[in-house]
């Protein structure tokens, strides 16, 4: 496998496996305090941010190079993934809301990725 097709497996399980945790998180929360869901809407989607841009970072360090491509292509996958998911499983397009949503993502694990390659231990002793 490439080493960009390698980070975005890496950078797409970072999203997955940061989005199980935060669901954990959230779910104990909701079910045993007296918070509301939609009080967290928007932590939720703050969270949701910042785990794309943790993913972008795992992405860009794995890949060593082009981190905008190797965060963009992530966060692009993860969008495709899910877009998939809603539309074959439960048979509903995105909403004008989710896709500016999923815009947000994919410039977040952009920067990610941009900020991953400058992290990259790799790409520090080549300088």
């Amino acid at each position: 496998m490439s080493r960009l097709g390698s980070a975005l497996v890496y950078g797409v399980s970072t999203i997955f496996v940061l989005a199980a945790l935060v669901s954990f998180i959230f779910s104990l929360l909701l079910k045993w305090t007296d918070i509301q869901e939609s009080s967290l809407t928007w932590i939720i989607f703050a969270v949701s941010v910042i785990s794309m841009f943790i993913g972008g970072i795992v992405a860009g360090g794995k890949s060593q190079e082009k981190g905008w491509l190797a965060g963009g292509l992530t966060g692009f996958l993860f969008t495709a993934i899910i877009f998939l998911f809603q539309f074959l499983g439960i048979e509903k397009p995105f909403t004008a809301q989710q896709w500016l949503y999923h815009l947000l993502f994919f410039v977040s694990a952009a920067l990610g990725g941009i900020v991953g390659v400058n992290l990259s231990p790799a790409r520090r002793e080549r300088t």
